[in-house]
């Protein structure tokens, strides 16, 4: 059985496909139409998207173009992280689902905390409350399969989890190989709450250092699946991005072992080593 077809079980018993395609930084239009329809064609079944990508409606569209029937592809979305109403909540959602033309979304996810251009300088505890009252409403209505976070740290993963009447069932963050985030890892498994890693690949910074690449020879694999490799075998769901059709075919062959001595050097570089 293919990894791409293999799943992790969610916190309400739902499946998720271990391995996410993502399309953070791909423009809307062909870009996004022509990658979501080769990550289709090599055998990628979890699609992620977000509202702030601005190619929810390319994405729709190459899932709804492809051979794949649409429950067949999990494809998660995100509500903007300047959203922090319970009624803008429910706009952006109605947007959403316009956008991609679906009658439901496997996994839906607040953004981030706060307001990008407020990044940690505005406590947010009070609306971020409001607003996961809004995103329990959608999954009771079933228009949704599961509902989560993204880039929530301890605090503020726990200021929902104190309030909550759904867990999250996902806290998305940034995750590679040297950027490990042990501390909310830990926290978010903890708590029966699966990570999923976006940039798994140091929104390709990796590819420059030097050790990685000695070790991906060693393993006769390419960077990038090294990589992405890392990230499963940390029990975390990775979602590489790509746009060539052979790099996203080749970041689905994933059939090796990374050795637990390896596993320890890649954890211990520092993001500093990337760039």
């Amino acid at each position: 059985m293919s990894i791409l077809t293999e799943t992790y079980q969610l916190n309400n018993g739902n499946e998720i496909p271990k391995v996410g395609f993502g399309t953070w930084q791909i423009p809307g239009g062909q870009q996004t139409y022509a990658a979501v329809s080769a990550a289709l064609k090599a055998g990628y079944r979890h699609i992620d998207t977000a509202k702030a990508y601005h190619n929810e409606e390319s994405v729709g569209q190459a899932i709804f173009d492809s051979d794949v029937d649409r429950e067949n592809v999990f494809v998660t979305s995100k509500l903007p992280a300047e959203t922090k109403s319970y009624d803008g909540v429910i706009n952006d959602f109605r947007s959403t689902m316009k956008a991609l033309d679906f009658s439901y979304l496997d996994l839906y996810l607040i953004h981030a905390p706060w307001p990008w251009a407020e990044r940690g300088s505005t406590n947010y505890d009070e609306a971020n409350v409001e607003v996961w009252q809004a995103m329990q409403d959608i999954y009771a209505s079933g228009e949704v399969k599961a509902i989560g976070v993204s880039n929530f740290n301890t605090h503020d993963l726990q200021n929902i989890l104190d309030h909550a009447d759904v867990k999250p069932a996902v806290n998305q963050i940034r995750y590679f190989a040297g950027y490990t985030e042990p501390e909310i890892t830990k926290f978010t498994k903890d708590h029966g709450i699966l990570v999923e890693a976006y940039s798994p690949l140091a929104t390709g910074a990796i590819f420059e250092n030097q050790d990685v690449i000695k070790m991906a020879d060693k393993y006769h694999v390419s960077v990038a699946q090294l990589a992405i490799k890392f990230v499963l075998q940390n029990d975390i769901l990775p979602l590489p991005k790509a746009t060539d059709p052979a790099h996203i075919e080749n970041n689905t062959k994933l059939d090796f072992q990374i050795a637990d001595e390896d596993m320890k050097k890649l954890a211990a570089l520092n993001d500093s080593d990337f760039g």
